[in-house]
């Protein structure tokens, strides 16, 4: 008997709805960059032009592959550990495709973006979610987590910084979770995507890579680097599995695109790196100023739990409304699209890109401002 396919609801939502809306809040990145921005010398775009357009490697180019290594572990020395993929997205496939089998047992937290959760649900996994608590800033319950994984939970899948909640975890609950997988033999799959949108640090955020022999670590250019448009992402993971994630990569797109991958390597180079997260950062500082007070003016109506990192801003409404009977007002009477908390796992909850341009985040907001008073009318 077939299985019941699990669409990705955010995916579908935004699909449906984007194109005829207003304002779009409802994305996960801000602000992206131009290719002016990235290629501002003669030499970067002499380097461009003189790229041919032939098929790339398929894992990537050799100086691709060790700057994404070094992001993650500091040095080149895992280059071969790295396959460059079409997004983030592809990369969470291929891994959930190659560890996961029907039956086994999968963790995931919610509030989170749901992608890892439901392509383990459409490989016949028992998939159980253990929530994060946002009366301790939607942080991880360790103990709770502890008391689902059993012998032989197959994988525990992280997002950190947390989408859509900001949490960055601490190198004490990276630890707590490692120790948790060690136990039993689990794999450790951390979403990583929005590692270098930290709003109160320069310091990036930590990695689960290298605590463990079982972890696989997921990134990509779309958020901190302001790129999205590439489509370009990766995995890392230990040698042990490398070799069937690239099979299963051959067969969903056999490589990355080759002018994605020479945008890459400029864009990861140390000092467009620092230019490129400084640049990001202090778009979301200054326009997490003025989400908060947005809040904190409709205190009766709306609170939220400050983000740590991303540009999302995942608001309690004080309503009692499902959560996307509520994004569908927004979108049908303001033409504002935000994303569901239902889409993540957590209801009474939307959530907000707020990295825009300052006067598309006022009107946005304002609008959203007319549409929840008449809701609680």
């Amino acid at each position: 008997m077939p299985m019941t396919f699990t669409p990705f609801e955010l995916l579908e939502w935004q699909g449906r709805l984007g194109p005829t809306a207003t304002h779009s809040l409802a994305d996960s990145g801000c602000r992206p960059i131009r290719l002016r921005d990235l290629v501002n010398s003669e030499q970067s775009l002499n380097q461009l032009l003189d790229s041919e357009l032939s098929y790339p490697p398929t894992c990537g180019t050799e100086h691709l592959r060790a700057l994404i290594a070094q992001w993650h572990a500091g040095n080149a020395d895992h280059a071969s550990d790295v396959i460059v993929t079409v997004g983030a997205a592809e990369a969470n496939t291929v891994v959930v495709e190659n560890l996961i089998r029907p039956g086994d047992h999968v963790v995931t937290m919610s509030p989170g973006y749901r992608q890892v959760w439901g392509a383990a649900h459409n490989r016949g996994a028992v998939v159980v979610d253990v929530p994060l608590d946002a009366q301790r800033g939607w942080r991880p319950d360790i103990d709770a987590l502890a008391d689902v994984v059993r012998p032989g939970t197959r994988a525990i899948a992280v997002t950190t910084p947390n989408n859509p909640a900001g949490t960055i975890l601490t190198e004490e609950e990276i630890q707590a979770i490692v120790s948790i997988a060690d136990r039993v033999g689990a794999w450790i799959l951390s979403d990583e995507v929005h590692r270098g949108t930290e709003l109160y640090t320069d310091e990036v955020s930590p990695t689960f890579w290298g605590r463990y022999d079982r972890v696989v670590s997921v990134g990509s250019l779309s958020k901190a680097f302001g790129m999205p448009g590439l489509r370009l992402g990766w995995l890392i993971a230990p040698p042990t599995i490398t070799p069937q994630l690239r099979q299963r990569h051959e067969y969903t797109t056999v490589s990355a695109a080759g002018p994605a991958m020479a945008l890459a390597e400029l864009a990861l180079t140390p000092a467009t790196r620092t230019r490129l997260l400084n640049r990001y950062r202090g778009f979301l500082r200054e326009s997490w100023t003025q989400m908060q007070q947005w809040v904190d003016t409709h205190d009766q109506l709306l609170s939220v739990v400050p983000p740590q990192a991303t540009s999302l801003a995942f608001v309690r409404y004080h309503l009692d409304l499902p959560s996307t009977e509520v994004a569908e007002a927004l979108h049908a009477r303001a033409g504002v699209l935000v994303g569901a908390g239902a889409h993540f796992g957590t209801e009474h909850h939307l959530r907000f890109t707020y990295g825009q341009e300052p006067a598309q985040l006022a009107a946005a907001l304002e609008k959203t401002s007319q549409v929840l008073k008449e809701l609680s009318a």
